[in-house]
C-alpha cells in the first residue's frame, strides 16, 4: 500500500509557514537575560608582527567587561585539522584562537572584546593600541610556490603545505606516448565566499559547571567535540550545543571557529551570557572561503577520438592556516578527476600552498565541482580542437551501463548509472538539434547564441554513521531525534515522509528534533549530501521497527494475531474489520512498556553513492556589452530514487544558482600589493539575484543505487557541480562560433567577455 504522505510524494515543506511569517528563531534572535556583547579585533595587514599596548585603559572604558588577547587564552588549544589525507605527512601549523605575535591574513583574529552593548564593544576594540610591523606577504598559490616568495610560515621551507598524487603515473605516461592526439588546458577555479542568509553567531552561557553554546551549525556534535576536546580541553559532557534555525550552511558552518571558544571563556569568567554575531564584512574576512584551484590538464586520445589517459596538475590555495577539512577537499576532487568517462589511465599531482589569505575549506560540493569543471571544460576543448561535436565525443567516451560496477583509475567504484541516457534525455528536452535555427535568429537580432553541455558524477552520501530515535508520543504523534542538521533542506518534511511510509501519519504529527547535544546522544551532522542516504536510512529502519512493535502491542490489545494487523491513518486495525486502536490509545495503554513505544537505528557505510546527470545551458551574449543571458536551462539527474520531488527540485535549483553565481559574477579578489581583500562586501562581491536565475527544466532519470538501502543517491550538492561547466561551455560555444575564442575563465563577467571579443576582433591590439 502506498502511504499518502510517504516516499515519493510531492509534499510541500511544513517548515515554511513559520519561516515565511517571520517566526523563525535564528542565533541572532536568541537573547538571554543580562546578555553581554562581543566583537573581534581583526588584523588590517596581510602579514605583520604586532604588540598590543595599554589594555588597562581600554578595560576601564564605560561598559567594557573583558578584553581577551592571546596572553589571556594561552591555555586554549589551537583549532585542529582533522581532515588530513591518508598516507600524507602534513605538518599542520598552529591555528591559534587568537594570534600572539604574527598575523597572517587580513582579518586574522587579535583580540576579543566583551561589553554591555555592541557599540561599547566596538568603541573599545577601536581604542586598542596596536603597534604593527608589516612583513612581506604573498597572494595566490602560484606566486606562493615560486622561488623566493615571501613565507607565510617563516620556520618552513617555502609555502608548500603538502604534495600527493593519485593514479598510475607510469601507465599514464605510456598512454600519452601512444596517443594520436593530445589536448591541453589550464583553468582557474576562483575563490568564493560562502554567503549564507544568516551570518555566524554564538551565545555562550556557563552555569558554574557546564557550558551551553547556541550557534548556527551543520552539526552540533562535531562542534562540541572539537571545541571541548581540542580547544577548551574539557570532557564533552561539560558542554551543550544547541543549533536553532539555520539559514544556509553550504559546508562553511560544519566546523568550529575561534569565536565559539572565546565566547565560552568569556561567559565563564564573567558569569553572564556572552553573544557574538558576525557582521557581513567580518564574514568575508573571518569565515573560511571556498574553491581556489589552478589546474593544468592534458588528455590523450587515439585516432578514433577515444580517451586514453588523463594527466592533471592541481594547485590548491589553502590560505594562511589549514582549516578543519581543508587538505581533504582538493583530494576529494582529485579522486573524481575522470568524471563520467571511460579513461583507462590517469595521474593527478596535487599540491597545496599557504598564502596570506583567509583559510579555504569545504564549500558546496567540496572538491567535486572543481573536478567536474576541469574534466568537462577539457572535453569541450578536445571536441573543438578535434572538430568533433561535443555531444558526439562524450557519447563515444561515457561509461556504459553494462560496465557497472566500474572502477575508475583513481579507485572509485561506480555502482550504477546511465550517463549517456541522461545526456540524451537532456538534449531531447533542450531541442539540441534545433539550436542552429535559434542561433541564426539571434544573429539577426545582433546577439551571439551558444549552447553548452556538461555531464557529471560525484561521490557523496556516506558521511556518518547516524542514529535515529523514534518515540510514539501521548497524542499519537511521533518524535524523531537525529543528529543531522537542517540548514534549509527541509529535513522536518523529508524525515516525516519516511515515518509516514510506515506509520501513515501526516507531516504535522511528526516532530523532528535536531541540533541539541543534550537531547540527541550522537550525530554526524549534515554534509556531503548524506542526510537522506544515511540519516534517512536510519529513520526508515527505526520506523519499520516501531511499526512491528506497535502491531504487536495492538494485537495484544485487540486479542488478534500480529500478522493480521495493518497501519492506516495513525492507527492499527485488524485487517478487513472495524476493530481499531489509535496510536494515542496505544501510547496510553496500561500494558505498553516504554521500550515498546520507542525504536532506534544506526546506519553508516563506507560506500558512497554516485549521483550523476547532465546540464544543458543555452545563452545569448550581447557583443557590444559582453552581457550574458541564460535563455534555457535543462537538468536531467539520476538520484537513484526520489523521496520528495518538490524538495529535490529545490535542492537542484539552489545548487545550480550557486553555480551560475560562480560562473558569471562571484569573485574573491585580493590586492597582491597590499594583501587587502578588495571584494569584502556586497558592494564589490556580486551575488546572483532572482532575476539571474532562469526557469529551470528539471527531470530525474533514476537508476536505483546499489550502495544504499533506500536506493537513493545524495542530491544536495549536485546542482552546484554540473552548472559551472555547462554555462561556461555555452558561453565559449558562442564565442568560438563567432570569434574563435578558445578559453575564458570564471567569472565570465560582461567586462571579461567584452574584452575577449575586443581582443579577438583586434588581435594586434592596435587602435583600441
Amino acid at each position: 500500500m502506498t502511504m499518502k504522505f510517504g516516499f515519493g510524494q510531492a509534499l510541500t515543506r511544513k517548515e515554511d509557514a513559520a519561516l515565511l511569517r517571520g517566526a523563525g528563531r535564528y542565533v541572532a534572535d536568541v537573547a538571554p537575560d543580562a546578555t553581554l556583547h562581543a566583537v573581534m579585533l581583526r588584523s588590517p595587514h596581510a602579514q605583520a608582527r604586532f604588540v598590543i599596548h595599554d589594555l588597562d585603559r581600554v578595560r576601564a572604558m564605560p561598559g567594557v567587561r573583558l578584553v581577551l588577547t592571546a596572553a589571556e587564552v594561552a591555555g586554549l588549544g589551537p583549532l585542529p585539522t582533522p581532515g588530513v589525507l591518508p598516507g600524507v605527512d602534513i605538518k599542520v601549523p598552529v591555528y591559534p584562537i587568537l594570534a600572539k605575535v604574527v598575523v597572517r591574513h587580513v582579518g586574522d583574529a587579535v583580540a576579543f572584546v566583551v561589553a554591555d552593548s555592541v557599540a561599547a564593544a566596538k568603541d573599545a576594540a577601536e581604542a586598542i593600541s596596536v603597534d604593527w610591523q608589516p612583513l612581506p606577504h604573498v597572494i595566490g598559490a602560484m606566486a606562493a610556490l615560486a622561488p623566493g616568495a615571501p613565507r607565510v610560515w617563516a620556520d618552513r621551507q617555502g609555502n608548500l603545505a603538502f604534495e600527493t598524487e593519485l593514479g598510475d603515473a607510469a601507465a599514464t605516461k605510456t598512454a600519452f606516448a601512444q596517443a594520436a592526439r593530445t589536448v591541453e588546458l589550464t583553468i582557474v577555479n576562483q575563490r568564493l565566499v560562502t554567503n549564507y542568509l544568516d551570518t555566524r553567531g554564538v551565545i555562550a552561557e556557563y552555569d558554574g559547571r557546564r557550558f551551553t553554546l547556541t550557534l548556527g551549525s551543520q552539526g552540533s556534535h562535531i562542534i562540541r567535540d572539537i571545541i571541548c576536546n581540542d580547544v577548551l580541553r574539557i570532557p564533552p559532557d561539560r558542554m551543550r550545543v544547541i543549533t536553532p534555525d539555520v539559514g544556509g550552511g553550504f559546508g562553511t558552518k560544519l566546523f568550529p571557529y575561534r569565536e565559539y571558544a572565546l565566547a565560552a571563556v568569556a561567559a565563564e569568567r564573567l558569569a553572564k551570557p556572552v553573544k557574538w554575531v558576525s557582521e557581513r564584512t567580518e564574514h568575508f574576512l573571518g569565515d573560511s572561503h571556498g574553491r581556489d584551484n589552478i589546474s593544468s590538464a592534458r588528455l590523450a586520445l587515439d585516432d578514433k577520438g577515444r580517451f586514453l589517459a588523463l594527466a592533471l596538475d592541481i594547485v590548491a590555495d589553502m590560505g594562511a592556516y589549514l582549516s578543519c577539512y581543508a587538505p581533504y577537499i582538493p583530494w576529494l576532487g582529485a579522486g573524481m578527476a575522470t568524471g563520467a568517462y571511460d579513461i583507462p589511465a590517469a595521474h593527478v599531482r596535487l599540491r597545496a600552498a599557504y598564502t596570506n589569505t583567509v583559510p579555504v575549506d569545504a564549500y558546496r560540493g567540496a572538491g567535486r565541482p572543481e573536478a567536474s569543471y576541469l574534466i568537462e571544460r577539457l572535453v569541450d576543448t578536445a571536441a573543438r580542437d578535434l572538430d568533433i561535436a561535443p555531444d558526439a565525443l562524450r557519447r563515444k567516451n561515457l561509461i556504459k551501463p553494462k560496465a557497472m560496477p566500474y572502477t575508475t583509475p583513481t579507485g572509485k567504484i561506480y555502482d550504477s548509472g546511465d550517463f549517456a541516457g541522461a545526456m540524451a534525455r537532456a538534449q531531447e528536452i533542450a531541442d539540441w538539434n534545433g539550436f542552429n535555427k535559434r542561433a541564426a535568429a539571434s544573429k539577426r537580432a545582433g546577439k551571439l547564441r551558444g549552447i553548452g553541455i556538461a555531464t557529471y558524477v560525484e561521490a557523496c552520501g556516506n558521511n556518518g554513521p547516524e542514529t535515529a530515535k523514534l518515540q510514539l508520543d501521548r497524542d499519537g504523534g511521533v518524535t524523531v531525534l537525529i543528529g543531522s542538521q537542517s540548514t534549509g533542506q527541509g529535513h522536518a518534511t523529508s524525515y516525516a515522509q519516511l515515518v509516514a511510509e510506515w506509520l501513515d501519519l501526516p507531516p504535522e504529527r511528526v516532530r523532528v528534533v535536531q541540533g541539541d547535544t543534550d537531547r540527541i546522544a550522537t550525530g554526524a551532522g549534515t554534509g556531503g549530501s548524506s542526510s537522506i542516504p544515511v540519516g534517512g536510512v536510519s529513520v526508515d529502519r527505526a520506523a519499520k521497527t516501531l511499526v512491528e512493535q506497535l502491531k504487536q502491542l495492538a494485537a495484544d490489545a485487540l486479542e488478534a494475531a500480529p500478522s493480521d494487523m495493518e497501519i492506516a491513518d495513525g492507527a492499527v486495525r485488524v485487517a478487513g474489520t472495524d476493530r481499531v486502536v489509535s496510536f494515542a490509545d496505544l501510547a496510553a495503554h496500561p500494558q505498553a512498556k516504554p521500550e515498546q513505544l520507542r525504536a532506534s537505528s544506526e546506519f553508516g557505510t563506507e560506500h558512497p553513492t554516485f549521483p550523476n546527470g547532465a546540464h544543458i545551458v543555452e545563452v545569448e551574449i550581447d557583443p557590444d556589452t559582453g552581457a550574458t543571458a541564460i535563455v534555457n536551462y535543462v537538468v536531467v539527474d539520476d538520484f537513484g530514487a526520489t523521496l520528495n520531488p518538490l524538495l529535490l527540485a529545490g535542492q537542484v535549483h539552489g545548487g545550480a544558482v550557486q553555480g551560475i553565481g560562480q560562473a558569471l559574477m562571484e569573485d574573491t579578489v585580493y590586492d597582491p600589493a597590499s594583501g587587502q581583500l578588495l571584494s569584502a562586501s556586497f558592494m564589490d562581491y556580486a551575488m546572483p539575484h532572482a532575476s539571474d536565475a532562469p526557469d529551470f527544466v528539471f527531470e530525474t532519470r533514476n537508476v536505483p543505487c546499489k550502495n544504499n538501502p533506500l536506493g537513493v543517491k545524495g542530491a544536495g550538492e549536485a546542482g552546484a557541480i554540473g552548472s559551472c561547466p555547462a554555462l561556461i561551455n555555452a558561453i565559449l560555444d558562442a564565442l568560438w562560433r563567432n570569434y574563435r575564442i578558445r578559453h575564458i575563465d570564471m567569472p565570465a563577467t560582461p567586462q571579461r567577455v567584452w574584452a575577449a571579443i575586443a581582443a579577438a576582433k583586434n588581435p594586434t591590439g592596435l587602435g583600441l
